[in-house]
């Protein structure tokens, strides 16, 4: 086999014909400065043609399914394997999803405890057994006399199908009803049931009245009834049905588990699910404190912020309102807070049909009527059921999802939480953190029996943990739901699924692993990606981490520089030849010839502090936190020790409810002081600026607008009497009507996948010719749009507006990217540096507050030093910069340090340390303390 890997003619994106030999087995990275073209390598050219060759291998019926795949820009790739991407794409949105069942643990939990758990009463807690027909006809013979029982026998429960044959063999069984969903049916007349909808079959074994000598027949209906199936139910004279069944049933209260199979403890099946929320273990409903955001505020004074409630902008509000005050005598000036609680009650929930009489004036009509209230939150589910889809978007602003009150979030129903191992049903068992889950399996005690039959389960679901604790997540719960998963976290649990698949010879392309990882964590993390090496697989992975660049076999470094300056290959081999190479940026940052500096002096805090008090969020441990106004602040702790939870879930929600105004809801805490000295708060996250391809940098920015304005105040333009909006490409008029200012064309393939190609009108320029005629120093619009940022730079120098605005996408290292560009092709560090660089562009009022959560993402050391200088920037103004960090040169430069842990998960959750870096240095307990030492040395 060929021991290496060769590219010969790569041109994908911004690749300079890259010709390039990669060794096979080996732990290989990829590096370079951000957008120099590494992604573009291993994604679009080595992976994509790696997935190309197997969809091709695939017979055509295979390939209808799978689709056609484009072939990269490259001349020739030999000895290529199969190849997996492990990215940083969330590994699900599904709200179903955890981390449970991503890794398939959870299914092997399902079946331990289908196998060896110990079952007990859902309502009185005994542990029950197996009944006997002597003992269920014991239990029903204590009704009282006179009792009317039936009894039923379940043949389908909630089970798709029309049931023909089975209704059939009943009727020729001898027996003369069923009761189907709730409705009781003769089965000697036509039955037909949709096959499409789940139903509940119960054949009406007997029906009984309990009186002196009626055991000999209740036990032979009991009998026939079990022969039918496991489980009987029986509905007592009250109508009030119980389940007997010979599997496991309590003495006591009559209640019984109807099945122990695996689908009980699945939160996706009907059988296991909570049946009120329907396994998602939340609902959503209206909110008090978002129909009513300031309670200081009264009626008169327009508190119901809902439409059609608040009074002086709703007539039918007004009058509602109007005569509730008058029939409970309290008055509409006086603040929401201080009305009495039943009242408050009543206006948001109803007066539960108690009649009031309403006053009423429409036109020239007046008079007055009687009716009862309904209440603000009743009439909005009303709406909500009816609304249209712009409409119950604009509803569900004024709504919150919260536990489910049945299952308490737990997302199954009570019988399966009654089944228990160790002491701790399914659910328990699942909120445990990975370590502590280890730890419980390793103490659990068995039965001899019960080992038996669990071993080889238990013995998988310690497997599987183990490579979990060994990406570093074992402070993740397999409860946590996959869409709450950072992209670093989504990728190191495939990483850890991958490893335990025990595949060889599998190319496996990695998108910046270490993201979001703790440096307490990253060897674990070398570790096992050189456990997957070790496998006989080859690993290439894209990486600015300096730990996990000096642990690779072969290094790549692509530049020089970015977009059209990059796609070259600078150097390739070990490490001591990237540092020996003059060209590359990489090796002068690995070999300490180039460094981030450590500043000689640091602001200090004033008077001025955020004061965050008892804050109990997902694993904060009740706990106060002061954070400095008008300082540079990094909030920094190992992976899962609660840096977002203060700061995404507690922090950001109440500042953007009191300095935005915004409805969001609250985290949990008691409240956060010193937000009097603030203005506003800015969230800069790594979300796309934008879902579809119109989205681009130059529109969020808005420079668009004034290049804009710019184009049309040229002579060609006025001339032509073309105004702004003659060179917006979303609008008809200037655009190219053939692609509707798309610039290309889709095509349907039928059975293949959909094709672009460049409009053949306007060929991908989106302006029609006139418009495109119209030129600002030689340029027209659309040459615009294809200029990268560092071009616009030096082309709009002469206009300051324009050029202080595409300047800042300079400063924070995006001078690559085209203004045009589309959004969906921006990464989320990308997109985060677009929002950055549009606040930047803003005239700031020295009060803002702005929260970051790892901006380093897919930043080179040459990027983040950049990137250093614009948030410092900002901080001289007089804001506060908040950052949520692992990279130590953006927390070595900070001013003030607030360390939480001392661990990830139920262990963390804590103020460790707080100060500046030096004093954090000096905390032994602090592991982020224990890695500045070393940096500040080099200062």
């Amino acid at each position: 086999m060929n021991e290496k890997i060769i590219i010969k003619g790569a041109k994908e994106n911004n690749l300079k014909n890259v010709s390039l030999e990669i060794p096979r087995n080996k732990l290989v990275v990829f590096t370079g400065i951000s957008g120099s073209g590494k992604s573009t390598l291993a994604f679009d050219t080595i992976f994509a043609e790696g997935q190309r060759r197997y969809v091709e291998s695939l017979s055509s019926y295979a390939r209808q399914f799978l689709g056609e795949m484009k072939k990269p820009d490259v001349e020739l790739i030999e000895g290529l394997s199969p190849a997996i991407s492990i990215d940083q794409k969330t590994t699900s949105r599904n709200p179903r999803s955890t981390v449970g069942t991503v890794t398939e643990i959870y299914d092997y939990l399902r079946l331990l405890y289908a196998r060896v758990g110990t079952p007990y009463c859902p309502n009185c807690g005994r542990e029950i057994n197996r009944q006997t027909v002597d003992e269920i006809c014991d239990k029903i013979m204590n009704y009282p006399q006179s009792s009317k029982i039936m009894i039923l026998s379940p043949i389908a429960r909630g089970k798709k199908g029309e049931f023909k044959k089975e209704l059939e063999s009943l009727r020729k069984s001898g027996y003369a009803r069923v009761k189907i969903d709730g409705i009781t049916y003769l089965l000697d007349e036509p039955i037909t049931l949709e096959k499409n909808i789940r139903h509940d079959i119960y054949v009406i074994v007997d029906r009984i009245i309990i009186k002196e000598g009626i055991e000999r027949r209740l036990t032979d209906s009991l009998e026939n009834a079990l022969g039918l199936s496991d489980g009987i139910v029986v509905i007592d004279k009250d109508g009030e049905e119980i389940l007997y069944s010979t599997k496991y049933s309590c003495p006591d209260c009559g209640t019984s588990i109807e099945e122990i199979e695996p689908r009980l403890f699945s939160f996706n099946s009907p059988f296991g699910a909570c049946p009120h929320c329907l396994g998602l273990g939340y609902v959503s409903d209206f909110s008090e404190d978002l129909i009513i955001p300031d309670k200081s505020l009264s009626l008169a004074q327009k508190c119901i912020k809902v439409g059609g409630w608040s009074i002086d902008t709703s007539k039918f509000g007004e009058m509602y309102l109007s005569a509730l005050a008058k029939r409970y005598g309290f008055s509409l000036y006086t603040p929401f807070k201080d009305l009495p609680k039943e009242i408050q009650h009543i206006i948001f929930y109803g007066n539960e049909g108690e009649l009031m009489e309403l006053q009423y004036e429409a036109y020239k009509f007046k008079g007055s009527y009687t009716t009862s209230y309904e209440g603000i939150i009743p009439s909005l589910k009303r709406k909500l059921q009816s609304a249209s889809e712009f409409g119950k978007s604009e509803l569900e602003k004024y709504m919150i999802t919260s536990n489910c009150p049945v299952c308490n979030g737990l997302r199954l129903k009570k019988e399966a939480l009654a089944v228990k191992v160790g002491g701790l049903n399914i659910a328990e068992l699942t909120d445990l953190s990975v370590d502590r889950l280890l730890t419980f399996l390793d103490k659990l005690e068995l039965t001899q029996t019960q080992l038996l039959i669990g071993a080889n389960i238990l013995k998988e679901i310690k497997v599987r943990l183990n490579f979990l604790k060994n990406v570093g997540l074992s402070y993740l719960t397999l409860s946590r739901s996959a869409g709450s998963l950072s992209g670093g976290e989504a990728q190191r649990i495939r990483l850890a699924t991958q490893i335990g698949s025990g595949l060889t010879g599998v190319l496996y392309i990695l998108d910046e692993p270490s993201i979001g990882l703790h440096q307490r964590d990253n060897k674990k993390l070398i570790e096992a990606l050189k456990n997957l090496k070790n496998l006989g697989n080859t690993l290439i992975v894209v990486e600015h981490d300096e730990d996990t660049i000096k642990s690779a076999d072969y290094i790549v470094d692509i530049g020089e520089g970015a977009g059209e300056l990059g796609g070259n290959v600078v150097v390739a081999g070990s490490i001591e030849e990237v540092i020996a190479c003059e060209q590359s940026i990489t090796g002068k940052y690995l070999s300490g010839e180039k460094t981030i500096g450590v500043p000689l002096t640091r602001r200090t805090p004033t008077d001025k502090w955020l004061s965050i008090k008892n804050a109990h969020q997902n694993n904060l441990k009740n706990i106060d936190v002061d954070i400095p106004i008008g300082l540079f602040t990094a909030i920094t702790g190992v992976s899962g020790s609660g840096k977002s939870s203060l700061i995404n879930e507690v922090l950001y929600p109440e500042l953007a409810f009191k300095l935005n105004r915004a409805r969001i809801v609250q985290g949990k805490s008691d409240g956060i002081l010193g937000t009097e000295h603030l203005d506003k708060v800015i969230c800069i996250d790594q979300s796309p600026i934008g879902r579809t391809p119109r989205s681009n940098p130059a529109t969020y920015t808005g420079v668009f607008t004034q290049i804009r304005d710019l184009f049309a105040s040229t002579q060609d333009a006025k001339e032509r009497g073309y105004k702004s909006g003659r060179f917006s490409f979303n609008v008809k008029g200037g655009r190219c009507e053939h692609c509707q200012g798309d610039g290309i064309i889709k095509i349907d393939m039928q059975f293949l996948p959909d094709v672009y190609v460049p409009c053949e009108v306007c060929k991908g320029a989106r302006y029609n010719r006139e418009t495109l005629a119209v030129k600002y120093k030689g340029k027209s619009i659309a040459d615009v749009l294809e200029m990268r940022v560092d071009e616009a730079c030096e082309f709009f120098k002469g206009i300051s507006t324009i050029y202080n605005k595409i300047k800042t996408l300079q400063d924070v290292g995006l001078g690559y990217i085209k203004l045009g560009q589309s959004a969906t092709t921006l990464s989320g560090g990308e997109a985060q540096r677009v929002k950055l660089a549009t606040e930047l562009s803003k005239r700031s009022t020295g009060k803002t507050v702005y929260i970051l959560d790892e901006p380093t993402t897919g930043l080179h050391s040459a990027d983040v030093d950049k990137l250093i200088k614009v948030l410092q920037r900002l901080c001289e103004g007089g804001n506060t910069i908040i950052v949520i960090e692992h990279n130590l040169d953006i927390i070595k430069i900070s001013d003030y340090i607030i360390d939480l842990g001392p661990e990830g998960g139920d262990q963390g959750g804590t103020v460790v340390a707080k100060g500046t870096p030096e004093e954090i240095a000096l905390v032994n307990e602090s592991y982020t303390g224990q890695f500045l030492k070393d940096v500040l040395k080099k200062r």
